[in-house]
Parts: C-alpha cells; structure tokens; sequence
C-alpha cells in the first residue's frame, strides 16, 4: 500500500492560486440592467444565498439589479429567528436576511410575489424584510419581459 509522505496542510496554507484572475473585469456600460430570479427554498442549498451575493456584486458592478422572488423564492424574503424575530439561532440563520438588507442598502430592489407568499407559504405582506416590495402574481412575468425588453442580463436560480 502506498505511503502518504506530504505533511498535513496547516491553517493559512494556500491550496490554490486565488488572486489569478483569468478573464476581464466587468462593469455596466451607462443603463445596463440585471435581473436574479429566485424559485428556490432558503437553506434547501447554497444556491440561493450564492446568487445574492451574485445579485450583490452585479449592483457593485453598476448594473441596475433587482431580485425576484417567487414560487419557494418568497422564503428567502420572510423576517427569520429564534426565539424571537432577529435572533440568530445557529451561525448563518441570519444570512439570507443580512444578505437580502445589505442588497437593498446599496440600492438593489427586491421584488417578491403576493400569491406565492399567502397561497403557497401562509405569509402575509408583514412577514417580509422591511423594503422588499410584494407583487401581483401576473407582475412576475412582466418583471421577467421588461427586463427582457432592455436587453438585461437575467440570471435565474431554480432548484427542485
């Protein structure tokens, strides 16, 4: 059998090269848009949080960012914790939250359909993050066709 002869990686050992970076840095030219869509449960993955922070660096980047939340997506944008409303109950409880509120203070809007947060979840309009605006459930579609019509970049995270 053979002999594992490399000593043990140790904290602050470098596994590979990050500060390589292989293609341009791209910022929005004057009006470009961005869209990310979300019809994803929270902590069913890393998707969801991965694509805020995505939808945080586009608004970084310059682009006019707006998120989507529909279908299981409403769940990222509910008010979280426990024992009461803002605690943290495990490190990370709070990420979608702080993720979602960090967005929205840079300028990001955060959109989120009525139908999916009552028919489907049982919330109502207060159980959202203060500043996500509720939608008519016919308003996810043209959210979608106009940004569309300005030629943004849409990034959509589905998961099922």
């Amino acid at each position: 059998m053979p002999a594992v002869t490399k000593p043990a990686h140790e904290k602050g050992d470098f596994l590979v090269d990050y500060e390589e970076k292989v293609f341009a840095d791209v910022k929005a030219q004057p009006g470009e848009k961005a869209l990310v869509t979300f019809h994803t449960v929270a902590f069913e993955g890393s998707i969801g949080f991965v694509n805020l922070l995505q939808a945080t660096r586009l608004k970084r980047k310059g682009f006019d960012t707006s998120v989507l939340l529909y279908g299981p997506g409403v769940t990222l944008g509910v008010k979280r914790g426990f024992p009461t409303l803002g605690d943290e109950a495990f490190p990370g409880h709070q990420n979608f939250n702080k993720q979602i509120e960090k967005f929205m203070e840079e300028g990001g809007k955060v959109y989120a359909c009525r139908f999916a947060l009552q028919a489907l979840y049982g919330h109502g309009e207060p159980s959202l993050i203060e500043g996500i605006r509720p939608i008519n459930p016919l308003d996810v579609l043209d959210l979608v066709l106009l940004h569309r019509r300005d030629n943004a970049f849409i990034l959509d995270t589905w998961t099922l």
